[in-house]
């Protein structure tokens, strides 16, 4: 299932909220929101089906 991209941004507005300024606390949903990113901006890394492979989140 396609997310919208109202889903994308209510998701990542979500887990923004979540942040706590720990570094190493926050390292997960900082993952989760740049996976997000990507798909609303429909960024991958060039020569890769796979989502992050190029970037190594």
């Amino acid at each position: 299932m396609e997310l919208t991209k109202e889903q994308l941004e209510s998701q990542i507005a979500e887990l923004n909220s979540k942040l706590t300024g720990d570094m190493f606390a926050d390292m997960e949903i900082k993952d989760q929101i740049h996976n997000l990113t990507m798909k609303l901006n429909g960024v991958k890394p060039m020569d890769s089906h796979f989502d992050c492979v190029g970037c190594g989140s």
